[in-house]
């Protein structure tokens, strides 16, 4: 089986993908390493390799968290499945 994304902790919010893209519709699947677990998720939206992939639904104002650390918070609600990336993240410094 294809790993799609990788999340590093069990708190991450969001996973990073591993592959050159996911596709809208793909059923992706994603390895949670601090666990060694496995899940799958529909993805919402095309994802780049590298960008990511929201692993649970996120509420507007909701910290998202990759590999373990705060890296902003969201600015509208992302479903889970959805494109996570400047567009609907942003830091908390400003």
């Amino acid at each position: 089986m294809t790993t799609h994304f990788i999340a590093h902790e069990n708190i991450d919010t969001v996973g990073v993908v591993v592959v050159e893209k996911v596709s809208t519709g793909q059923e992706t699947s994603g390895w949670i390493m601090e666990t060694d677990e496995t899940i799958s998720i529909k993805a919402l939206a095309d994802v780049p390799l590298g960008h990511k992939l929201a692993l649970a639904d996120i509420k507007a104002d909701d910290t998202i968290v990759k590999y373990g650390h705060d890296i902003g918070r969201a600015i509208e609600d992302i479903p889970k499945g959805g494109y996570v990336h400047v567009h609907n993240v942003k830091t908390k410094r400003w």
